[in-house]
C-alpha cells in the first residue's frame, strides 16, 4: 500500500537522486585520484576540492531565489545544464586552477539540483509516511554514492569519466522531465543564526562542524592517502565505496542506541572510536600496504562513526530545543556549520597530507578527541525530553529539514513510547554497573558547574 500510494508517484524523483548521486561519488574520488597521479601535491588538491564545498554553501543561500522566480522543472534543467557543462569542461581544457573553478560552479550546481529534488519528496510526502520516504532517501544516497566509487574500478579513459557523469545528470534530468509530479512552493529564505544555535545546542553546534570536516576530509583527502599507500585506483574505489557502506550500516544501529543511552555518549562514541581508527591507520602503514583487507576494515569502522555525527548533533539539537523553536531553522543552521567543516577540511589536511601521514590523521584525530571529551561533559538531557532519532543525511542546505517527522508532534508522540522503553531498559542497565554510573555523575556534574 505504501509503495502503490506514496513511492511509486514519486519514483522518479528516486531514480533522479540516484543518477546524481552515483556520479557525484565517481567524481569526488575521481578528479582527486588523476590530479594525484598527474604529479599535483595535496595542498593545490585539497584547494581545487575545497571550491566544490564553497560552490555548495553559496547554493544553499542563493539559489533558492532562482528556484522561487522560475520553478522547480525550469530551476532543475538549468542547473542540470551548468553542472553538465562543468563536466565537461574538465573534458575539454585541463589546468588546475580552471579546474578549480568548475569544481566551484559544480558544487553550485549540484546542491542546488538536491534542493529541487528534496522539495519535491516534501512536498509528496504525506506527515505519515515521511520518516519511511526519508529513509527511503538515506538508503538511495548512500548505495549510490558508493556505487559511484565502483565505476573507478572499469579501465576508462579521464575524458570517459567526465562524460558518464554528464550523461547520468542528463538521464536525472529525463527523468523529471517526464514526471507528472505537480511543482511544489519553496518557503522564503531563512537567515542562519549561529549564535543563537550555540545558545541552544553547543554540542549539536559543534557535532556538525566536526562531521563535516570529516565527511570533506574524507572524501577529497582519504582517496589521496589509500593512492600513496597502495597506487591502486580500484584499492580507493573499494576503500570509498566499502567506507559508506560503513556508514548506511551503522545508522540503524546508532540511532537505536543513541534513544536508549543518549546523543551524548554516543556523540563521545563516535569521537573516540574515531580516534582509534585513526590511530590505526596512522600506525600501520607497513600492515596496510601488505593486506588491502585491513584497510577495507578500517575504513567501513572508520564510515560507521565519521557518518553517525551529523545525524547525532542533530538529534541532539531536537532533544534540546522547545516546542517554541522551529526545527527547520536550526536543521538549516546546522547543515551550514556541516558545510563550512568540509569547506575547510581540504584546505587544512591537503597541507598536512603533503607533509605526512602522521600529521593527517594526527589533526583528524584531535577533532575526534575534541568532540568526545566535550560530549562527556555536556550536559546530559532528560530521558523525558529526549526527541527520536532520525538518520538524516547532510545533503542540500534546507529543505529536507522539513521532511524531518519530528516536526509532526503525533510522530512524536507515536514512536516516544518506544523511546521510553528503551530509556526505561538503559536505566537498568546503568544501574547494574556502579563505576559506570558514578563516572557519568562526576561528568554531568562538572558541565553544570
Amino acid at each position: 500500500m505504501l509503495f502503490k500510494k506514496t513511492l511509486l508517484p514519486i519514483s522518479s524523483l528516486f531514480l533522479a537522486i540516484a543518477l546524481l548521486a552515483t556520479g557525484y561519488g565517481m567524481l569526488m574520488t575521481f578528479i582527486g585520484v588523476f590530479l594525484k597521479q598527474d604529479g599535483l601535491s595535496e595542498s593545490v588538491i585539497g584547494l581545487i576540492n575545497a571550491a566544490f564545498f564553497l560552490g555548495a554553501m553559496l547554493a544553499a543561500i542563493f539559489s533558492q531565489k532562482l528556484i522561487v522566480t522560475v520553478g522547480h522543472a525550469r530551476s532543475f534543467s538549468a542547473f542540470s545544464a551548468i553542472m553538465v557543462i562543468a563536466f565537461l569542461g574538465h573534458a575539454l581544457f585541463y589546468d588546475p586552477w580552471f579546474w578549480a573553478l568548475l569544481r566551484f560552479v559544480s558544487g553550485f550546481a549540484y546542491y542546488a539540483l538536491l534542493i529541487v529534488l528534496e522539495s519535491w519528496l516534501n512536498e509528496k510526502s504525506s506527515t505519515q509516511d515521511r520518516g519511511k520516504v526519508l529513509a527511503i532517501y538515506t538508503i538511495i544516497f548512500f548505495l549510490s554514492t558508493a556505487l559511484g566509487q565502483l565505476i573507478l574500478t572499469l579501465d576508462v579513459a579521464p575524458v570517459q569519466v567526465f562524460i558518464l557523469g554528464s550523461v547520468l545528470v542528463l538521464w536525472s534530468l529525463f527523468m523529471i522531465a517526464i514526471t507528472r509530479i505537480t511543482q511544489p512552493i519553496l518557503k522564503p529564505f531563512e537567515r542562519y543564526s549561529m549564535p543563537k544555535i550555540y545558545a541552544i545546542a553547543p554540542l549539536a553546534l559543534l557535532g556538525s562542524f566536526v562531521g563535516g570536516v570529516f565527511v570533506g576530509a574524507f572524501y577529497t583527502m582519504m582517496p589521496l592517502f589509500a593512492l600513496n599507500l597502495t597506487q591502486q585506483a580500484s584499492v580507493v574505489a573499494f576503500f570509498m565505496a566499502l567506507t559508506i557502506l560503513g556508514g548506511l550500516v551503522a545508522q540503524w544501529p546508532v540511532g537505536l542506541l543513541s534513544d536508549r543511552f543518549g546523543r551524548r555518549r554516543l556523540l563521545a562514541w563516535a569521537g573516540f572510536f574515531s580516534v582509534g581508527v585513526l590511530v590505526l591507520l596512522m600506525l600501520l602503514p607497513g600492515l596496510l600496504t601488505q593486506s588491502v583487507t585491513l584497510l577495507y576494515v578500517l575504513g567501513f569502522l572508520l564510515g560507521m562513526s565519521l557518518f553517525s555525527i551529523y545525524p547525532l548533533s542533530v538529534a541532539r539539537a531536537n532533544d534540546e530545543m522547545d516546542e517554541s523553536k522551529d526545527l527547520v531553522e536550526i536543521s538549516r543552521t546546522l547543515l551550514f556549520s556541516y558545510g563550512s567543516g568540509s569547506f575547510v577540511a581540504p584546505l587544512i589536511l591537503g597541507v598536512a597530507l603533503g607533509l605526512s601521514n602522521l600529521l593527517f590523521f594526527g589533526i583528524l584525530a584531535v577533532f575526534a578527541l575534541v568532540l568526545g571529551v566535550y560530549s562527556l561533559m555536556s550536559e546530559r538531557i532528560p530521558d523525558e525530553q529526549m526527541n527520536v532519532y532520525v538518520p538524516v543525511p547532510a545533503s542540500s542546505a534546507d529543505v529536507l529539514a522539513e521532511m524531518d517527522p519530528r516536526q509532526d508532534d503525533e510522530w512524536v508522540e507515536e514512536h516516544r513510547p518506544d523511546l521510553a522503553n528503551s530509556t526505561a531498559e538503559a536505566g537498568l542497565v546503568k544501574e547494574s554497573s556502579d563505576s559506570t554510573s558514578q563516572y557519568e555523575a562526576e561528568s554531568d556534574g562538572r558541565a553544570k558547574t
